[in-house]
C-alpha cells in the first residue's frame, strides 16, 4: 500500500461546477436514479430508489478540504415527497478529522455520538451512491494507498479502495457490492456495472437537472424482485420432491453464458435464499445418489456442458456455497425451450413409475437432470 502521507498533495483544481447523474437498470427496469455537483470545496447529490414496498429518497453532501479530503458528510433518508423516513434516523452527520472520524446519528428526540480513531477516513455510501467515488478517483490519483478507511451510516470502521482492472475500470471495494466503475481523465465518473455482482444493475453518465420531486410522483414501488415459489412433485404414497426458489425475471438480458448465468460461474439456480431440494425418498441423479432429506441446488454453465450441484450446506443466502460440502455433480440436458420464458422456473415432473426429471426453464433454454426414485420403505 502507497502512504497515506501522499494524500497531503495538493488537489486539482475544478475550474467550475461539474453536474451528472446516473439511471440504474436492472435490463429495462429503473431501480435508481442519482444526480450529483462536484466543486472544487464540495460534492452534493441525491439518490432516488424503488424499493419493494416503497420510494426512498437519500440526500448527501460532501466538504472538502484545500486537500480534496473530506471534512464533513450528511445523508439524509427521506421518504418520497422529501419528508423524513417514518423510522430510523433522520440524518447520519460525519465530521473528519486528520486521525478520527466522529459520526453522529440524529434521531427525533435524541443525537447518538460515537468516535473512530482511524486516519485519512472517507465515507462509504448506501447503494446506488455512487457519484462520491469521483473523490476516491481524484486521491488514488494523487497516490493514496489501495484502501483507505471508510465509515458508513452504521455499524464499525470498514474500507474503501478499488483495485485496478487495466485502462480506465476499477472495481470498487469495501462497499456492499463490488461494482465495476469507469473513470475519464478528470475523474468523472461515466458508468457503473454491476453485471459481474450479484446486483446487476448497470448506468452511465448523463447530465444532471433531472426534477428529483417530479420523478418520486411517477415513481412506483418495484415489488418483490424476484418472488418466491415451491414446486412439487409426487411419486406415491408419501413420495415426494420438493423445490423452494428465487424466481428472477431477464428483463432484457443474456442468459446461458451471458449477463445471468456467465460461463463458469457457480449460480445459485435462482434468486435471494439459496435455492433448496427436500425429498422423502431416496433420488439417484445419473452417479449421484441423495438420502431423504434436504440439499441445495446449484448450477455450473460451461461452454461445453452445464452441471447440477447438489450441495449438503442448507439454510444459506444463495451466494453462499462451500464446495466442499458438494455431494456431487450431474451433467444436464440442454433443449429449446418451447418459447421464451421470461421468468426463472423450475419443475419437478413425475415422468411414470420410478423416474422423474427437474426442469430449470429460462430464456430460450431448459436445462433438465432426470432421477430414480427409491421404492417407499
Amino acid at each position: 500500500m502507497r502512504p497515506f502521507a501522499l494524500l497531503l498533495l495538493a488537489a486539482p483544481i475544478l475550474l467550475q461546477a461539474q453536474s451528472a447523474s446516473l439511471t440504474y437498470r436492472l435490463g429495462k427496469d429503473t431501480l435508481a436514479i442519482e444526480q450529483y455537483t462536484r466543486t472544487p470545496t464540495a460534492l452534493t447529490g441525491e439518490m432516488i430508489q424503488r424499493n419493494g414496498p416503497a420510494i426512498a429518497r437519500i440526500a448527501y453532501s460532501v466538504t472538502l478540504g484545500k486537500d480534496g479530503r473530506p471534512t464533513a458528510a450528511q445523508l439524509k433518508r427521506m421518504q418520497a415527497d422529501g419528508t423524513p423516513a417514518p423510522t430510523g434516523p433522520r440524518e447520519v452527520r460525519f465530521t473528519f478529522g486528520a486521525d478520527s472520524v466522529i459520526r453522529e446519528t440524529v434521531f427525533p428526540d435524541s443525537v447518538q455520538r460515537r468516535a473512530f480513531g482511524a486516519k485519512g477516513a472517507l465515507p462509504n455510501w448506501p447503494t446506488f451512491v455512487y457519484g462520491p467515488t469521483e473523490l476516491l478517483a481524484a486521491l488514488r490519483k494523487r497516490g493514496a494507498a489501495d484502501s483507505l478507511p471508510a465509515i458508513g451510516a452504521a455499524g464499525n470502521l470498514g474500507f474503501t479502495g478499488f483495485t485496478s482492472l487495466g485502462g480506465d475500470s476499477v472495481r470498487l471495494r469495501g462497499a456492499g457490492y463490488p461494482m465495476v466503475l469507469r473513470f475519464d481523465g478528470s475523474d468523472r465518473l461515466q458508468s457503473v456495472d454491476g453485471t459481474g455482482t450479484t446486483n446487476k444493475v448497470v448506468a452511465t453518465r448523463a447530465t444532471g437537472g433531472m426534477d428529483f420531486a417530479a420523478i418520486a410522483r411517477s415513481m412506483k414501488p418495484t415489488g418483490a424482485l424476484s418472488l418466491r415459489e415451491t414446486v412439487r412433485g409426487a411419486f406415491g404414497p408419501g413420495g415426494m420432491v420438493v423445490v423452494d426458489y428465487g424466481r428472477p425475471m431477464v428483463r432484457e438480458r443474456t442468459v446461458w453464458g451471458g449477463t445471468l448465468v456467465p460461463f463458469d460461474s457457480v449460480w445459485r439456480a435462482g434468486a435471494n435464499d439459496a435455492t433448496h431440494l427436500f425429498t422423502t425418498r431416496t433420488l439417484t441423479f445419473g452417479s449421484v445418489t441423495l438420502a431423504p432429506g434436504m440439499y441445495t441446488l446449484w448450477v455450473q454453465h460451461t461452454r461445453d456442458r452445464t452441471l447440477l450441484i447438489i450441495n449438503r450446506q442448507t439454510g444459506q443466502w444463495g451466494t453462499v456455497y462451500d464446495a466442499t460440502q458438494d455431494v456431487g455433480r450431474v451433467e444436464m440436458q440442454s433443449a429449446a425451450a418451447p418459447g421464451f420464458v421470461e421468468t426463472f422456473t423450475i419443475a419437478v415432473r413425475a415422468l411414470g413409475g420410478p423416474r422423474g426429471v427437474v426442469e430449470l426453464s429460462w430464456g430460450d433454454r431448459v436445462m433438465s437432470a432426470p432421477f430414480t426414485v427409491s421404492a417407499a420403505r
